[in-house]
């Protein structure tokens, strides 16, 4: 078997899971055998061109899928939420994760681009945290070794990234079951995050899976590692002092345009506020308790009151490609294929049709 056979094998196999296709159901859809389509995933037998443009179709990909100079392996996977997600669903998110991260790795292969230095995005264990308070000292350490103050973080995406932590926003609509995953590439991090969601769920996310890696080897056994990454993620967005500072040390009530206010500064959403106030001892239990009543009453708890904080974009990837275009190291089709658009949209998008004639 080449390792042309096997790659081509293995990106039909992904791309048939992931559209929730069997052997037979893909091999009707193409017009041959399920023996046949078999044959493709093992790699026994190259598909003809004519042919993987009939499975290109089926699948829903573009043809240059197919051909790409490499595949990777997804590994150590780890969900935040994924009840209810089907197989298929959660193959089609793996596959949606792939396609993008290997149109990062193709693109970035292209480009004279420095060594990728990973910087030193956590300290060495310095202490155990043996309780939940304890990981308010690991979040302010974080914070402190990422120079990040006690201000909010108005570029989250670009902050992790910059630390070497890959960030993916998966396209595939899966309503209300899915926030993200992490996983590994090689040795690079991997923090997945749905694209459907509101910006401050998108950063919760973000901040909870980097929890799970800067939490890794210091905390209790006995802390649930779950409840713990929560913790985290809350006192990365919203420190501790600034928490005090906005609130003061205790409250009898708080008003919900205080929260709002707080939300579109530090991008954290009004539950995740009123968690922090009472991990922070601010508020009391019972009026925690009296507050989330309110919010799951008037439906606050699936949809929050006032204006939505606006979705983390990723712009790093769109402006390499831009940059190889210009500096000629790719072409037009290739930058298409890259964005995973068609030639004509990428033309409607950059106005490349005057400059093609």
């Amino acid at each position: 078997m080449t390792s042309e056979q096997s790659s081509i094998g293995i990106r039909i196999e992904r791309g048939r899971k992931a559209s929730g296709l069997s052997l037979r159901s893909l091999g009707e859809e193409v017009g041959i055998s399920h023996t046949a389509v078999s044959k493709y995933e093992q790699g026994s037998v190259i598909p003809s061109s004519t042919m993987l443009i009939k499975l290109s179709r089926a699948l829903g990909v573009r043809i240059e899928y197919f051909l790409r100079p490499e595949t990777y392996e997804l590994s150590n996977i780890q969900y935040r939420k994924r009840q209810g997600l089907t197989k298929a669903e959660l193959s089609a998110i793996e596959f949606d994760v792939m396609d993008q991260i290997e149109r990062q790795f193709e693109l970035e292969s292209l480009l004279p681009l420095p060594e990728n230095k990973l910087g030193k995005w956590y300290s060495q264990p310095s202490k155990i945290a043996n309780n939940y308070s304890g990981i308010e000292e690991i979040a302010d350490e974080a914070r402190s070794n990422w120079h990040l103050g006690s201000s909010a973080i108005s570029n989250f995406v670009d902050i992790v990234k910059e630390k070497g932590i890959r960030i993916i926003f998966t396209k595939v609509e899966i309503p209300a079951k899915f926030d993200g995953l992490s996983a590994m590439i090689g040795e690079t991090h991997l923090i997945v995050v749905a694209k459907n969601v509101t910006g401050d769920r998108q950063r919760f996310t973000i901040a909870h899976e980097l929890g799970h890696l800067v939490l890794d080897k210091r905390i209790s056994s006995e802390l649930d590692i779950e409840k713990a990454c929560n913790r985290f993620a809350g006192a990365f967005l919203l420190p501790r002092t600034s928490v005090i500072e906005r609130l003061g040390r205790t409250r009898k009530d708080i008003d919900i345009a205080e929260l709002s206010i707080l939300k579109a500064e530090f991008g954290i959403s009004m539950v995740g506020i009123l968690y922090r106030a009472l991990d922070l001892g601010i508020i009391s239990r019972e009026l925690h308790r009296r507050m989330m009543i309110d919010f799951r009453k008037n439906g606050w708890n699936k949809i929050e009151p006032g204006d939505q904080y606006p979705t983390e974009t990723d712009y790093a990837f769109q402006q390499l490609i831009y940059r190889a275009l210009s500096e000629e190291y790719i072409g037009p089709s290739k930058a298409a294929e890259l964005l995973g658009v068609s030639i004509d949209e990428f033309n409607e998008i950059h106005d490349f049709t005057a400059t093609c004639e």
